[in-house]
């Protein structure tokens, strides 16, 4: 549900502005739905009091909103590591500028974050406050290594991962360039993945 909704909502990488021409054939392969507030740190996204202004949960569950896609953004899946990385972040204070703290390969620094994704006032939109709490974790993880370690993954804990890739279209070449990103760089007994 998360993926979809921030699919309908963006259609594109809302970072690079990078068209998603395969989407009208549901075609998403090289973009990613990115959870700002990191969906393996649920717990700490509640204690903190982030869950409340999500406004669009499902009635009448006991959803945190962890996965709404006021959370979300969707961006190349490249980006998107780099955003998970807590390598640039967007400041909703500054007018959704990129900033970018580790380099900018793929020149986004001093972009602004798609408006069609930061609809504050609808439902569909992306919080400004979780844009808030990445921002300032991205310039402490930079500034002083003090932000909060981030896992994220595309893919919602309990959910089969290797086998959505493999049931989803060209599954085997999407399982292939997701073990060789996750991989990419790392020797195991003399053998490169690179």
């Amino acid at each position: 549900m998360f993926r979809a909704r921030v699919r309908d909502r963006d259609r594109k990488c809302v970072i690079s502005g990078t068209a998603n021409i395969g989407a009208p054939r549901n075609d998403w392969r090289g973009f990613e739905a990115a959870h700002i507030f990191p969906i393996s740190s649920e717990e700490h996204f509640v204690k903190k009091g982030l869950s409340n202004c999500i406004t669009n949960r499902r009635l009448g569950s006991r959803e945190t909103g962890i996965n709404s896609c006021q959370n979300g953004l969707l961006m190349l899946s490249t980006i998107h590591q780099k955003f998970d990385g807590f390598d640039f972040s967007i400041n909703p204070d500054d007018g959704y500028k990129i900033t970018c703290f580790d380099g900018d390969p793929f020149r986004i620094d001093g972009n602004v974050l798609d408006p069609g994704c930061r609809e504050s006032e609808g439902e569909e939109g992306v919080r400004d406050e979780l844009l808030k709490w990445h921002f300032r974790q991205t310039v402490l993880a930079n500034m002083r290594g003090a932000g909060e370690p981030s896992f994220e993954m595309d893919f919602p804990p309990g959910t089969d991962a290797v086998g959505e890739i493999l049931s989803g279209p060209d599954g085997p070449k999407r399982m292939e360039a997701e073990l060789f990103s996750r991989f990419g760089g790392a020797r195991l007994d003399g053998i490169s993945f690179v």
